[in-house]
């Protein structure tokens, strides 16, 4: 759809965005739609011989609506469905609309099921967008189109009347003279307008409706008391009523189409009678053609080279290429012309086209066919006349390939066969030769074919007569000769190669048994001077022991390698006898060996001189490792009892801290005497340290007199160190705890044994699940925020474990809480007598001074009814004595 178009769609479209609304708000409307709507259907399904009564009920089905648009639209629609199943319903009503949207229109909210299921809004929606489409989208006023064209045509229709002004589609046309107007416009006997009055709006619309109806053609789409007695008209009653008058006038336009069509029909005519003289054209000259290429197809004069055959390929390509394809259009475009000509006088009621004698379609499609024949019997046999001439050519080619090969094999074969380099080789050359000429007799052989192939294809050119069959000739004898004298060569030079291998076999297994013992010998001589020279590190007196009697053990092979040396010399000079007895032309040295009898005895004195310097090095080597021996095991006598010791005093250090033997300050006793032991072991520790600095001097790394090395024994001894001092501060701290909460020895002893119990890894500590299991037993009843709230008074650094001292001073502060307030209360009325307060003066005289005034200082006034100046408050005081977290 152009642009006009789309603009037009759009603007007709517009109303639509309030349909919904419009009927929401004034159900008049609906009335005033479903007459008017129903009269517009009917007066064009009257011309189908039908009519609607009830325009929800009589499109629900479909066959009605689909009839109505090819009605107003001149175009055949899709077969509707004669069912009356709901889904032939659906299928009749997608029909018509798909047919409204192909015509550019967009249909807002409208489905086939609410039209199926007569939905009176969705109904009159889609017979408004009907009307706008058909009726009133083509109205057309100085370019302006659909509804503004129309309210420009009844305002240019209606100016010259008095009391009219036509500026919308409801009110404008609520007193009826803009009806009447317009039929006076066009057609002025039918209506006395000067007997018409402004006030009497049901006379003028009773009127023009009835004068429309009468005279015009034009259906009653509305009652006069429609109009007047709502307040505001329909707009899309008025519009479509409206269009109905403009189609009624559009006369003069009627006329002038009926013109164009007589001018339509003459052009018709005459373009018609063009295609006639065309195709006589045509089809003459396309004959002639066919009656010209169809001799030139049919010569079948043979040529003798293959370049005159491919020519005429090539002409017969052109042919196809060029000269054909233009002729296959003009046919084309022949029938069609004729096609085309044949229908348009069908269509103009015409009588059929009858072309010349001998020029039918017919006649032209039968010459054709005679073309088409003449083509592929001249087209087969190009193709089998260049099968022979390429058959001929590939033999001659074939054979001068084959030929070009062959002769470029046996280039430089003949004074192959015939040189003696044989006569300086060794014997592995010979052998490398006998094979080599043993490869050339299997290549001799496979070229046998090849000659063979050769000859037969120049006697099947000979057959075939070729043309250059004399050359081809004596190519092929000369091939044949020179293949005879080739096989005599090869015959003679294996003899000669047979002879002389034979000769060298001797020379060369003893050249091989030469290398063989050479090369063992030479590699035992050569590992030895490397053992010898290799300069060894040992740690162990069992390391250099070992390396001693390796040496001793090698030093007694020397006799019988010196044998073995002598016996590879003898092999050399039998080698060099032979060669001189013989007269043997020796090119080279021993091929198996580089190794010479100088060499050998070159390494035989060097590793004579190096044994006694191992002799010397193994003895000196010997010696410092049994000084690093006795080190080892001085430093491991004094580590095996330290070690042990340490071990043994963290053991009873950490008994003393669990166990519940004797009183706090017995414990106490107890673990001061075992840090004064422990202090008076030191010396031992740094006698231990002087042996260590001794083994790192001599580069000792290992020993296995002992598990245990100097850091193992710093550690330990560190670790005892700060255990007896953390554990000694332990116990003051309970003392402490026990003597500030009034705990009693056997208080202590059922905390130690519950801690003890719950202490399951036996750390010293307890995780938080054997802390709760512990709290438990001992009767405390309490919920997560409760153990959360202990929890963190006793691991204050949420560090996941509870100490001994925390949890007996979380004990003792749960029992003495019960008591502090009356504790308090008690050391208050001492202090103060009959008084609720005390006076500064009575804390400086009952406590001694520094205590005193720490108390002063944290006291709060009194300020009861009994105060005096420098009284302080009775719960002051009890914070300053106990702190706010006892009481």
């Amino acid at each position: 759809m152009d642009h006009y178009d789309s603009q037009q769609t759009n603007d007709y479209m517009q109303p639509e965005e309030d349909w919904d609304r419009d009927l929401l708000l004034d159900p008049a409307w609906e009335k005033q739609q479903r007459k008017t709507f129903t009269a517009w259907c009917n007066s064009h399904l009257r011309k189908a011989g039908t009519q609607i009564e009830n325009i929800e009920e009589d499109f629900r089905d479909g066959l009605k609506l689909m009839l109505l648009l090819e009605v107003i639209s001149g175009e055949r629609l899709a077969k509707p469905e004669r069912g009356k199943m709901r889904v032939h319903k659906i299928s009749n009503v997608n029909k018509a609309l798909d047919f409204i949207a192909s015509k550019g229109v967009k249909l807002v909210s409208i489905g086939a099921e609410e039209i199926v299921d007569g939905n009176v809004k969705m109904t009159l929606g889609m017979i408004w967008t009907i009307i706008l489409r058909f009726a009133i989208q083509d109205i057309s006023v100085e370019e302006t189109s659909a509804k503004e064209g129309l309210l420009l045509w009844c305002q240019r229709k209606t100016a010259p009347y008095k009391n009219v002004n036509i500026q919308n589609f409801h009110i404008s046309w609520k007193d009826g003279l803009g009806f009447c107007a317009l039929i006076h416009r066009h057609r002025p006997e039918l209506i006395d307008y000067g007997k018409l009055r402004k006030d009497d709006p049901l006379t003028n619309l009773n009127t023009a409706f009835d004068v429309a109806e009468k005279y015009l053609d034009i259906p009653k789409m509305l009652d006069a008391e429609d109009i007047v007695g709502t307040a505001r008209p329909d707009e899309k009653a008025i519009m479509t009523y409206v269009s109905s008058f403009y189609h009624a006038f559009s006369g003069a336009q009627k006329a002038e189409t009926a013109a164009n069509r007589i001018c339509k029909v003459l052009a018709v005519n005459q373009e018609n009678e063009q295609l006639m003289e065309d195709y006589e054209k045509l089809a003459s000259d396309l004959l002639e053609w066919i009656r010209r290429t169809i001799p030139w197809l049919e010569n079948r004069a043979p040529e003798n080279t293959m370049h005159a055959m491919q020519q005429k390929l090539e002409d017969f390509r052109d042919y196809r290429r060029l000269h054909k394809p233009p002729k296959v259009q003009e046919k084309c475009q022949l029938e069609i012309n004729f096609n085309t000509l044949q229908t348009k006088l069908r269509l103009s009621n015409r009588p059929a086209f009858m072309p010349s004698e001998g020029r039918m379609v017919s006649d032209i499609n039968n010459a054709w066919g005679c073309l088409e024949q003449a083509e592929k019997g001249y087209e087969e046999w190009l193709l089998n006349e260049i099968r022979r001439l390429e058959r001929l050519d590939h033999l001659a080619e074939k054979f001068r390939q084959k030929a070009s090969i062959h002769e470029a094999w046996t280039d430089g074969k003949e004074a192959m066969l015939r040189q003696k380099d044989y006569e300086t080789a060794t014997l592995s050359e010979i052998k490398a030769l006998l094979k080599k000429h043993e490869a050339f007799e299997s290549d001799l052989a496979a070229h046998q074919d090849r000659v063979e192939q050769i000859a037969a294809i120049a006697q099947e050119l000979n057959e075939l007569d070729y043309y250059d069959s004399p050359s081809v000739n004596a190519r092929c004898q000369k091939i044949c000769d020179q293949w005879d004298n080739l096989g005599a060569l090869t015959q003679k030079r294996r003899e000669a190669l047979e002879r002389t291998e034979k000769l060298l076999e001797t020379i060369d297994q003893l050249y091989l048994e030469y290398a063989k013992r050479a090369a063992p010998f030479n590699n035992w001589m050569e590992g030895a001077m490397e053992d010898l020279q290799d300069t060894f590190i040992v740690h162990t007196i069992e390391e250099i022991q070992g390396l001693t009697t390796a040496h001793e053990q090698f030093k007694a092979t020397l006799p019988d390698a010196d044998k073995e040396r002598l016996a590879i010399l003898g092999i050399h000079n039998e080698v060099s006898k032979i060669v001189q007895t013989y007269h043997v032309n020796m090119a080279g040295t021993n091929p198996y060996t580089t190794i010479t009898p100088q060499e050998i005895n070159g390494k035989w004195d060097h590793v004579r001189q190096l044994v006694p310097r191992r002799d010397q090095a193994l003895t000196e080597e010997h010696a410092r490792q049994q000084h690093n021996e006795r080190l080892r095991k001085q430093f491991a006598a004094q580590a095996n009892v330290i070690g042990p010791w340490i071990q043994t005093k963290m053991e009873e250090i950490g008994r003393i801290s669990i166990e519940m033997h004797g009183t706090l300050e017995d414990q106490l006793s107890h673990l001061r005497q075992y840090e004064k032991s422990i202090v008076n072991y030191k010396p031992k520790i740094d006698q231990l340290e002087g042996d260590h600095q001794l083994i790192q001097e001599a580069l000792i790394f290992d020993n296995k007199h002992t598990n245990y090395t100097m850091e193992h024994i710093r550690v330990g001894w560190e670790q005892l160190l700060t255990t007896i001092a953390r554990t000694i501060n332990e116990v003051e701290n309970q003392i402490l705890t026990r003597d500030a909460k009034g705990i009693s020895q056997e208080q202590m002893n059922e905390f130690r044994a519950s801690f003890n119990h719950f202490d399951r890894k036996k750390t010293g500590m307890m995780d938080t699940d054997d802390f709760r299991a512990c709290l438990i037993s001992m009767g405390y009843n309490m919920g997560e925020a409760e153990f959360a709230r202990i929890m963190s008074i006793v691991d204050p650094n949420r560090l996941g474990v509870v100490t001994f001292q925390a949890f007996i001073d979380f004990m003792s502060r749960e029992t003495a809480d019960t008591d502090t307030a009356d504790q308090v209360m008690a050391s208050f009325k001492i202090l103060a007598g009959d008084k609720n307060y005390i006076t500064v003066d009575e804390l400086r005289r009952e406590l001694p001074p520094d205590q005193a005034e720490y108390c002063i200082a944290r006291m709060a006034p009194y300020s009861g009814p009994d105060a005096v100046p420098g009284a302080l408050d009775y719960m002051s005081f009890s914070t300053a004595l106990y702190g706010e977290s006892d009481l």
